[in-house]
């Protein structure tokens, strides 16, 4: 093989073996600012657009022991990987292609599992990790803060509640008859 040829596939193999996922994108009709707008949105988050050859790509799936999407890779294919999740990555995909109407999902690869273009849409409407454990620490903290509630109201000497008790109490204390409205 031509040693050009033979770096380009190395880089592509290396990017292919570093991520857990490869999303392919039919990228026709994309304008040179849209894509680099693209581009930049999934840098934003985590992965990188590259355009090859089909061929090559094939090559570097095949070297790395990933499933045969081979039938996909016809036309103006574009290859997204990361190092991040691929929920961030199907987000703005799904978001980009709502704009602008392209670019196209047309297949991924998730660990082993070859993922079609409903599954990749899917995938981008699973909240992130983040968002998953804030929502998670929610319920967790709640009956904490549920009881710190109810202690605060019964025993905060700010409250209105406590005053009315606590001059009750303090009142019997003292031998004093509190007036009683008749």
């Amino acid at each position: 093989m031509n040693p050009d040829k033979q770096i380009i596939l190395s880089g592509l193999l290396a990017q292919v073996n570093t991520s857990p996922y490869v999303i392919v994108v039919d990228y026709t009709g994309l304008t040179v600012p849209q894509f680099t707008e693209l581009r930049n949105r999934l840098s934003d988050n985590g992965a990188k657009c590259t355009v090859a050859k089909n061929s090559y790509m094939r090559k570097a799936l095949t070297e790395a022991g990933l499933p045969d999407i081979g039938s996909e890779l016809v036309g103006q294919t574009a290859f997204v990987t990361g190092s991040e999740e691929v929920f961030a990555a199907a987000k703005v995909l799904k978001n980009f292609e709502k704009e602008f109407k392209k670019p196209e999902m047309k297949v991924g690869i998730l660990g082993e599992e070859i993922l079609d273009a409903d599954k990749l849409k899917s995938l981008a409407d699973i909240p992130s990790r983040e968002a998953v454990l804030s929502q998670l620490l929610g319920l967790i903290n709640e009956p904490a803060t549920r009881i710190a509630r109810i202690l605060l109201e019964k025993f905060d000497p700010e409250r209105e509640h406590f005053k009315s008790e606590g001059a009750e109490e303090s009142s019997e204390a003292s031998g004093e008859e509190t007036p009683s409205a008749e």
